[in-house]
């Protein structure tokens, strides 16, 4: 009975942030200056010269369907949530039009996901294994070295990481290219060699800054645990240090890692946007930047609500899961 309780809760939570999400990112678009509708005709008005007046009216109206902007804000709130929400049906793309911005999405998604999730993956290992050290081990010199490069890298935004990147690997050495190209259509060999060639450098820049901030919250982390009581009285057993810091120190430091892990995993296309847009490299965060540009409202609902989801999802799995990983912590 205690689990259901605690399971409906969560639930409960998860579905109140999608919603309250999705409803700040339907409303906030329509407050641009800019109309999509009207940009579109205007970029057939220049492509075909005049239009007779009574077809454009038509065509107007018949793109405001389309795009969901007809009738009042409720009736297209409505339809938003019960068509895009779900069933992911966000309506053609003003980019790509009559093509669905969903089908679209899918297509850059994948690039995103296998950038984001690997680097997020690495950054999470190799961080919590470096600040378990340095934290351990807080007073050799190995780990105030590692801490300090850590401090070092974090604070560093992720574009100027790309940018200084860019500059040494692609325009001074030319080892790398100096924008993602990915040839789809040349073979299977030299599509995979051009996605590991365009995915070295934004992958390089996300795991750096990401490894620095997973270093020093581990760091944090262990080294308060290892002045713990039950760590003490460990070390008074006789215990190996390798013992404690795996069976004792690691155990206890990692839970709140998980969870904080669980939710870089759902926003794996947040913080890659600007990366993204350094490297021209074909994920989401490109997508979003062509649709903010072009005021794709479709676009831009589709991208930002797989997001949401996304992340209140893995928010929620977190939660079911984390009284499985920590015996202290009980449905209730």
């Amino acid at each position: 009975m205690k689990f259901w309780k605690y399971f409906g809760l969560r639930v409960l939570t998860w579905a109140l942030t999608i919603l309250i999400g999705v409803t700040f990112i339907f409303f906030i678009p329509r407050m641009f200056p800019s109309d999509p509708v009207e940009n579109m005709i205007g970029q057939m008005q220049s492509r075909s010269g005049q239009m007779d007046p009574l077809e454009m009216e038509h065509l107007r109206k018949s793109l405001r369907v389309q795009f969901g902007l007809d009738g009042s804000l409720v009736e297209q709130y409505t339809s938003f949530l019960w068509k895009g929400l779900l069933h992911f049906d966000f309506g053609p793309s003003l980019l790509s039009y009559p093509e669905p911005a969903g089908d679209i999405i899918m297509l850059y998604l994948p690039y995103t996901l296998g950038l984001s999730l690997t680097t997020t993956l690495l950054a999470w290992l190799i961080g919590n294994f470096i600040g378990l050290l340095a934290g351990f081990r807080k007073n050799k010199r190995s780990s105030k070295i590692l801490e300090g490069i850590a401090i070092c890298i974090y604070p560093i935004p992720y574009f100027i990481v790309a940018l200084v990147l860019q500059i040494v690997f692609a325009f001074i050495l030319k080892w790398l290219p100096l924008q993602s190209t990915i040839y789809a259509n040349n073979g299977m060999w030299a599509y995979i060699t051009s996605i590991l060639k365009a995915s070295v450098l934004p992958a390089v820049s996300l795991l750096l800054v990401n490894t620095g901030w997973w270093i020093i919250s581990m760091k944090s982390l262990s080294s308060s645990t290892a002045e713990e009581d039950f760590v003490l009285y460990a070390r008074y057993r006789g215990l190996s240090e390798g013992k404690i810091g795996k069976s004792y120190v690691f155990r206890n430091s990692i839970l709140t890692q998980i969870t904080a892990l669980a939710m870089s995993l759902g926003g794996v296309f947040n913080g890659s946007i600007m990366t993204e847009i350094i490297f021209g490299y074909p994920g989401v965060g490109t997508l979003i930047q062509k649709a903010i540009l072009q005021s794709d409202y479709n676009m831009i609902l589709g991208c930002i609500t797989i997001s949401i989801v996304a992340i209140a999802t893995a928010t929620l799995i977190a939660d079911l899961v984390y009284p499985l990983i920590d015996p202290r912590i009980r449905y209730s």
